[in-house]
């Protein structure tokens, strides 16, 4: 039953006048002063306000929002399990709770453990067979140690499988003794990154003081201030990176930026110091794997090349091309074992997986030839990658490879190399009667004003839509970072909620992605950005041209760099648009590049101190662009302890939003006051995310005019 609450009259900020002037430009910034949380109190006030008001708002929706939230809940099953992975002789996996935001780390020993892997390999489970060992549970170490939130972002088990090593968010690196899990080291503190360097050392990555990047070598036994430092780097456009090779016996340390990159190599079996892998040059990126006596070396650069290259460890100048550069053709992915190499490559966007068999160690490799493709992603518009492969055993002919598509739940499989078999390992279960054979998926392509052909992926319920411009449609993007949407968008899971009720969803694969590669990126970033948003408004002219939808039912989304360009199109082209969604979004870029400039945003945005990024940042920069005109209805959702986009950019812009716009549609501002950036799609608990999703989806129907009283709307199965 719906409770109804007063409502309460939208809140308006007080305008404080702050004048900043570069370049000759003045830019008066009346909630500039929402900056300022910890010494002014009307900042606290504010939100609150805000809050109370969009409570106020959805009050009258409150049942139907509980109702979708149970819908969205008994999708999943209360405890499950990630895929189990075989390291040495015990498989190791993750286990999660609905109703728990925290995980255990477990393992079960394999009994047969000396015969080699196969496809057909299951993890024993009954209850004559090994018991689980829960090697670490979050939950349990939040609550020993009185913690207010504690993540564990990496877990590494060391090559002989004795030890466990795990950082905490906190940046402490903690060794375990795999069996008893008693401590085996006295934490190592400040740590980015760390990879085992055999059994009884290992590399991390640190900040100095001046935040200097650092590689570091740390043997078990010793102090932390006895730790020696290999590597350091005073180019602070540079980052350290750390990846152990497949066959363990060598670390490689990149420095990067997200131009370029070189790399260092550091020898298990000799830890005295690094070695720098060349030949390198300015402009190309490395990705370094190991097997035998050679290097493999994956290398792309801005210009869409991208080759795989072979030479011997002793003579790296000694190269030989495995894999040549093809035109519209990128090597994602390269992955090695004793017998074989993985390789995985989008073309024209659709993902590939060929692998191919190597000659024993020590013969000459000069090419690459009687490949086998991988034949599991059939003619699906897939959101794939390889996945786990140094997980699996070096020696082993076992490929693991996770996706999902448009309509498919997560599916992982396990392909044997030799014989072209694959069997199916985990596919993420959805209750309910689930059946992917209901849902129909499209791939589309819209044309940007300069030719640009933009992909664009649909999905959509069979018989719950017309496709005559009457259905309503959910348009999501993000490109930016050369990260393409699938790292933010929702799994089927949760889109069934509005799928089953005859609302189609479409991703725009627009420019500053990576779908086609990393010119893709390219062309959607620093002087190129006003592309990504561009090109999102070229394919909602395109859904809409093509009676997927209209101006009166399109709604559109996107979280963190996906919600600034969801404010940029907002301010360029609000009547295209119902309902719009943006999550901790960046949308005050210029001020906060200016204020804060961090590398990440200098790299991807340009450097606004330098005249003409200044202005062709300033020309798309959602929070400066606002203006007098009519809005859609508009939801924004930001977090209070958001370190990496700050609550007052979203703050600000719903404030002069409710000052400048001149039409009556919705616009809500939630400020959550716990955690931080995890409230983009997928990264808190399940049940915390299915509570946001249920909020997002009722805002979203209410908007459409959508919400109908309990029983009344059709079957979803």
């Amino acid at each position: 039953m719906s409770s109804h609450r007063q409502r309460l009259s939208p809140p308006e900020a007080k305008k404080v006048p702050f004048l900043m002037e570069i370049f000759g430009d003045k830019r008066l910034d009346n909630y500039h002063w929402l900056r300022d949380a910890g010494r002014d109190p009307d900042v606290q006030r504010y939100l609150e306000l805000e809050n109370k008001y969009a409570e106020s708002i959805m009050s009258e929706t409150n049942g139907y929002e509980f109702a979708l939230f149970n819908e969205l809940k008994a999708r999943f099953k209360e405890d499950d399990i990630s895929v189990p992975v075989r390291v040495g002789s015990h498989y190791y996996y993750q286990r999660r709770y609905l109703s728990k935001d925290y995980v255990q780390y477990c393992r079960r020993f394999i009994p047969n453990n000396e015969a080699p892997p196969s496809v057909y390999d299951i993890m024993p489970t009954g209850p004559d067979d090994p018991p689980e060992e829960v090697i670490i549970d979050e939950e349990v170490i939040k609550y020993k140690n009185s913690l207010e939130n504690y993540r564990i972002t990496a877990f590494k088990v060391s090559p002989n499988n004795k030890l466990v090593a795990f950082r905490e968010n906190c940046g402490t690196v903690c060794v375990i003794d795999s069996e008893t899990g008693a401590p085996a080291e006295k934490p190592i503190q400040g740590c980015l990154e760390f990879e085992w360097a055999g059994d009884e050392a290992f590399l991390y990555t640190r900040r100095n003081a001046i935040a200097e990047p650092q590689v570091w070598f740390h043997k078990l036994g010793e102090e932390q201030s006895k730790d020696t430092c290999l590597y350091r780097t005073r180019e602070d456009l540079f980052d350290l990176t750390l990846e152990a090779s497949e066959s363990k016996k060598f670390l490689f340390v990149k420095s990067k930026t997200r131009v370029t990159g070189f790399v260092y190599y550091f020898d298990v079996s000799r830890p005295e110091t690094l070695r720098f892998l060349p030949p390198w040059h300015l402009g190309i990126d490395m990705f370094v794997s190991h097997r035998g006596n050679q290097f493999f070396i994956r290398r792309s650069d801005g210009e869409f090349r991208s080759d795989v290259l072979t030479c011997p460890v002793d003579n790296t100048f000694e190269t030989t091309v495995l894999i040549p550069h093809r035109e519209r053709v990128r090597v994602e992915e390269v992955r090695l074992f004793a017998d074989h190499i993985a390789v995985y490559e989008l073309e024209e966007g659709l993902p590939k997986i060929s692998t191919y068999c190597l000659p024993p160690v020590g013969e000459p490799l000069k090419t690459l030839q009687g490949g086998r493709t991988v034949d599991i992603f059939k003619s699906e518009l897939c959101i794939s990658r390889i996945h786990g492969i140094r997980d699996s055993q070096f020696s082993s002919s076992i490929l693991r490879i996770c996706f999902y598509t448009m309509r498919m739940p997560f599916s992982a499989y396990d392909y044997d190399m030799n014989t072209g078999i694959s069997v199916l390992k985990k596919k993420e279960t959805i209750l309910g009667g689930f059946d992917e054979s209901n849902y129909v998926t499209e791939s589309k392509r819209a044309y940007a004003s300069d030719g640009e052909e933009i992909p664009i992926s649909i999905v959509y319920r069979k018989n719950r839509v017309k496709l005559d411009g009457s259905d309503p449609l959910v348009l999501f993007g993000y490109g930016s970072y050369g990260l393409g949407p699938s790292s933010y968008s929702n799994s089927i899971a949760s889109r069934l909620t509005i799928l089953d009720r005859g609302i189609i969803f479409a991703i725009a694969h627009v420019r500053g992605g990576d779908e086609k590669g990393k010119q893709w990126h390219e062309n959607g970033k620093l002087l190129n950005k006003r592309n990504t948003f561009t090109d999102f408004i070229a394919c909602a002219d395109y859904l809409i041209k093509s009676n997927y939808c209209s101006e009166d039912n399109l709604c559109i989304e996107g979280g963190s760099a996906g919600g600034m360009l969801i404010g940029a199109v907002l301010n360029m082209r609000p009547e295209l648009f119902k309902v719009a969604v943006a999550d901790v979004p960046s949308v005050d870029v210029l001020t906060t590049i200016l204020f804060y400039p961090r590398k990440r945003d200098l790299e991807e945005w340009g450097d606004p101190r330098m005249e003409q990024f200044y202005f062709y940042i300033k020309s798309y920069s959602p929070v400066d662009n606002v203006k007098a005109q009519n809005y859609p209805n508009i939801l924004v959702r930001t977090a209070y302890q958001d370190k990496l986009v700050p609550f007052y950019g979203p703050a600000k812009f719903v404030a002069k939003l409710r000052d400048m716009k001149t039409d009556d549609n919705l616009l809500l501002l939630k400020c959550r006051s716990d955690g931080g950036h995890r409230q983009m799609p997928g990264s808190v608990g399940r049940l915390r995310q299915q509570q946001q999703d249920a909020f997002k989806y009722t805002f979203i129907l209410k908007a459409l005019n959508m919400i109908h009283a309990p029983g009344s709307e059709q079957s979803r199965n």
